[in-house]
């Protein structure tokens, strides 16, 4: 399975700050507060609420504001780099001459269209020589290599009980569907959803010559496939489960126990030689083995062409990526496809990240952010072990093996020390199919080679560009990017109170994933394994139990909640981080002071600037299927929650009981 990469999209956008070289901007947006509401009613309306109400989300867009939307003007500067490229004449094998010709090959619609579904008709045609169920799993293992990946999950990543070895993964597959609920529940949205689905696989298949009438049958049973397929996947919430999701079993074992799906002769095909692997999800494969034997072998079939058209179709002639974007709306609300000029952006950034990613860090990467956000980051640091040591229900020796742990955090700011290389990859300014094909067999070989070899934890796991973070338990490390360490994320003019609540809080938010309860199953050296006392790991799961439930409750839309088992991890984060940003910000000169900037004191500037992080609006559709896959909770509840449970936030805007938002204090959960 994947390592899940706790991605936190910590972002936030002031409207004041349109100039970041004027001395006179302002770093809180004193016009936008709304004062009809009260801080302890609802922070994030208080701080927000006039611009969510009048701000407008772009057609071609799902939401607006920070979070991962804020990557929006950020791919604009990509843009540019790209215009500029792709339009010089550059040296045969350069980063600039694959990065130009990639890009321009995604942008000559002309050729693109006229090709029609041709750059698949070869896959197809492989599909229709398909006999029996050796030649099928064959067909899966090759075009796997190119990540045409359809019902076997394979990867290659650290073992999770020996975090210094690469080993073969292998994980839940199979499905179009956002997650397994999509195909069993039966409220209207749902529905919406799978008969939108149904209806993409039959456009598809029309489009590469089947009647409606054929179309339609092929779509059923694709649908009806997938269906039983997602009956043994494991749920989002369930997939959590470090413990349940490592299961390393021999190759002899599998031999016997899943004949049909026969392993010794996929991993050859895969080109990997291993006597194990982790198999995370058994009962999948189990049903898998299963099915091979009872489908027949031409339902096996129409599965794969769908499955190969459905992954192909945003690189193919214009019916295609209208046909895909028509049922990826139905999921984000989207109204309007995005320009060109974005989807060829994105595929540039996806697929030559680091390629791109040297070209943006000449053009814009400020290295004095560098220095400057690493002294944050040793500041956030110390918080955290000042409140490890006043823990009241942690053990000293537990506290011990925390610290040592916190410590052995490696930071990577900016970007990689060593950057990937690209020399194997051909790419052609006038093939954009094959240029996928050629960055996705390279990305495999790359891959394929970490195989049984020591772990390179010099590796970044997102481009420099991006506007994120994470933290990734395996390597035991925060990542911080070139894209996030600018305005308005960071600022050299703005004050601590702004800098702490921003940056900082993404800072504490990604430490505290280490102690999360994921992140805490983890030792300093990335290892599964316990280094907790009993007695202090059960009160442990006993508060982040009251931090589930907490979450559970909140209503955002009609009668969804947030799912609090889903988002337990990054709910953590959120409290945790709040806190270690908050003492480390009372660290600081200003911290210590009570001087008013704005109206404001320097308490109720760091509140300020954590509410404007989580800027948010999205449509509802987009919401609903943020719920139920993605494991942060909505911008609001990542504001709110938070704050009711954090003393010096009550202090600070004096909240008082009967606000809506207020907790007594004997019922604020307190972990980190």
């Amino acid at each position: 399975m994947k390592k899940v990469l706790y991605l936190f999209f910590a972002l936030f956008i002031l409207s004041a700050w349109n100039n970041p070289d004027d001395p006179k901007r302002k770093f809180v947006d004193v016009a936008g507060i709304d004062s009809t509401i009260s801080p302890g009613d609802n922070f994030f309306r208080f701080v927000n609420g006039r611009w969510y109400d009048t701000v407008k989300i772009a057609d071609d867009q799902s939401g607006v504001g920070s979070y991962s939307f804020l990557n929006i003007p950020q791919k604009q500067l990509l843009q540019t780099i790209l215009d500029s490229v792709s339009k010089t004449k550059n040296t045969m094998g350069s980063i600039d001459q694959k990065v130009g010709d990639f890009y321009a090959s995604g942008m000559d619609t002309l050729t693109i269209n006229k090709r029609g579904y041709q750059p698949v008709a070869p896959i197809l045609a492989r599909i229709n020589a398909i006999n029996n169920v050796p030649s099928l799993m064959k067909f899966v293992a090759n075009e796997a290599k190119t990540s045409n990946s359809s019902i076997i999950g394979f990867n290659i990543s650290p073992d999770n009980k020996n975090s210094g070895i690469n080993i073969a993964h292998a994980y839940q597959s199979g499905t179009g569907l956002p997650e397994k609920g999509y195909y069993f529940k039966t409220d209207s949205s749902t529905l919406h959803a799978q008969q939108a689905y149904k209806k993409y696989i039959s456009t598809l298949f029309q489009l590469t010559g089947s009647t409606l009438a054929a179309a339609t049958k092929n779509a059923a049973v694709c649908y009806n496939l997938e269906k039983q397929i997602a009956a043994s996947h494991k749920s989002n919430i369930e997939l959590r489960d470090i413990k349940a999701n490592y299961n390393k079993i021999a190759i002899a074992s599998l031999r016997k126990t899943q004949a049909n799906i026969g392993w010794a002769a996929l991993l050859a095909n895969l080109g990997a030689k291993t006597d194990y692997i982790d198999m995370a999800q058994p009962a999948y494969y189990n049903k898998l083995n299963s099915l091979l034997r009872s489908v027949p072998i031409n339902d096996w079939k129409t599965y794969l062409k769908a499955n190969t058209l459905i992954n192909y179709a945003g690189t193919l002639s214009k019916p295609f990526v209208n046909a895909s974007f028509e049922f990826r709306k139905v999921l984000s609300g989207q109204a309007t496809q995005k320009s060109r000029r974005q989807i060829i952006t994105d595929d540039v950034d996806n697929y030559l990240g680091q390629a791109l990613g040297q070209l943006y860090v000449k053009r814009y990467f400020n290295e004095d952010a560098k220095k400057r956000v690493l002294v944050l980051v040793n500041n956030l640091q110390k918080s955290f072990e000042n409140r490890i040591n006043h823990l009241d229900w942690m053990s000293d020796s537990t506290k011990i093996k925390a610290k040592e742990k916190l410590y052995a955090i490696t930071k990577k700011l900016g970007y990689p020390d060593k950057w990937r290389n690209y020399d194997r990859v051909n790419i052609n300014r006038n093939r954009y199919f094959e240029n996928i094909l050629s960055l996705n067999q390279n990305d495999y070989q790359v891959q394929l080679a970490k195989l049984n070899k020591p772990v390179d934890k010099t590796e970044w796991g997102t481009t420099p560009s991006t506007v994120t973070a994470y933290y990734n338990p395996s390597f035991n490390e925060v990542v911080f990017p070139a894209g996030i360490l600018q305005f308005p994320y960071f600022d050299f003019s703005a004050d601590d109170a702004i800098n702490y609540g921003g940056i900082g809080m993404v800072i504490g938010h990604e430490m505290t994933h280490a102690f999360d309860d994921q992140g805490a199953q983890f030792d300093k050296d990335g290892n599964v394994k316990n280094w907790w006392t009993k007695e202090d790991y059960e009160k442990f799961k006993s508060k982040t139990s009251q931090v589930s439930s907490l979450y559970s409750s909140f209503t955002v839309l009609d009668t969804v909640h947030v799912k609090g088992a889903l988002t337990l991890g990054e709910n953590t984060a959120d409290n945790g981080g709040i806190a270690i940003a908050y003492d480390a910000f009372k660290m600081t000169e200003q911290g210590k002071g009570s001087v008013k900037i704005d109206g404001f004191t320097p308490d109720q500037r760091f509140f300020l600037s954590i509410a404007r992080i989580w800027r948010v609006k999205t449509r509802d559709a987009f919401l609903r299927t943020y719920v139920n896959t993605n494991p942060h909770s909505p911008a609001m509840w990542r504001v709110n929650a938070p704050l009711m449970n954090f003393d010096p936030f009550y202090k600070a805007f004096n909240v008082k009981e009967g606000d809506k938002n207020y907790k007594r204090e004997d019922q604020r959960i307190k972990i980190w």
